[in-house]
């Protein structure tokens, strides 16, 4: 019962889309109108600029740190911390107070990795960041962060399977939050960081 109400609690703090609201405090407009249509921060970068982009970012990725901790700290089992990251995360994508329409829960799995295999999650970040400055695909470093974390939590940290399983789930619906992307990217189409208003 303890876990069914973090997980719901989990759900609902991933469903505070920052960048619609500070979009629309700013503007005024529905972020998910406007650039890519994604309520992320690269979208956030493309409407409103670097500084309240690294913001929203921040703030995304607290929201997944937040679940974590929450977990935690009521003493949930492995297998249930890592299921209120991904709870955290659903919210994101398909957050309740914004008619299930959200982002595509990049930074907050940066919150939920970082917290539950951290070493892992900071090497596929350096792997990521490296790839995005060389390719300027946004979209490609984030594939690789949201694949890379679990597979070398599995393979170098040797991490238990209760966990891996809820973090490979993470890593699936990222994935399919991202098929239109993958599909620019096998086409060689994909938009790049700074030059289109379509990209993520």
């Amino acid at each position: 019962m303890l876990a069914f109400v973090v997980f719901v609690l989990s759900y609902l703090i991933g469903s505070i889309s920052f960048s619609y609201l500070i979009t629309k405090k700013i503007k005024k407009i529905d972020i998910r109108k406007t650039g890519s249509g994604n309520a992320g921060a690269t979208n956030t970068q493309r409407v409103l600029g670097t500084g309240w982009a690294v913001g929203v970012l921040l703030l995304d990725v607290l929201k997944g740190v937040v679940c974590i901790l929450l977990a935690r700290t009521v003493g949930l089992a492995d297998w249930a911390v890592v299921t209120s990251g991904l709870c955290a995360i659903i919210g994101h994508d398909f957050p309740v107070y914004f008619g299930f329409k959200g982002g595509k829960g990049v930074a907050t799995t940066i919150g939920v990795f970082l917290m539950i295999f951290p070493l892992d999650a900071l090497l596929a970040g350096v792997i990521a960041i490296l790839l995005i400055v060389m390719t300027r695909y946004v979209s490609l470093g984030s594939l690789i962060f949201l694949l890379f974390s679990p597979v070398f939590a599995w393979l170098i940290s040797k991490g238990s399977w209760p966990v891996l399983v809820p973090a490979f789930l993470i890593t699936a619906l990222a994935f399919y939050q991202h098929r239109t992307n993958i599909v620019r990217l096998v086409h060689g189409n994909e938009n790049k960081l700074g030059k289109s208003k379509k990209a993520i």
